[in-house]
């Protein structure tokens, strides 16, 4: 499954809020410096979809706030 995200680093409080279209918005702590934001993600996505963090990758946009991230829910 493939999925439009939005991300907001610098956030006060960590969620995600899936939006009308199907794409999400994720607050993240960390500050996008070194990557740390996006492990931040693959983190909280895996948790969200119950998955291991290998089975979420980050499409495009490593270094934009939207990104596309496919999430492997089959195994």
């Amino acid at each position: 499954m493939q999925k439009q995200v939005k991300v907001k680093p610098n956030a006060k409080k960590q969620a995600i809020e899936e939006l009308a279209d199907g794409s999400l918005t994720v607050y993240l702590k960390s500050s996008p410096v070194d990557g740390k934001a996006n492990k931040e993600l693959i983190e909280l996505l895996a948790d969200q979809f119950e998955v291991p963090k290998s089975q979420i990758r980050i499409k495009s946009g490593l270094s934009s706030r939207t990104k596309w991230v496919e999430i492997d829910t089959d195994s």
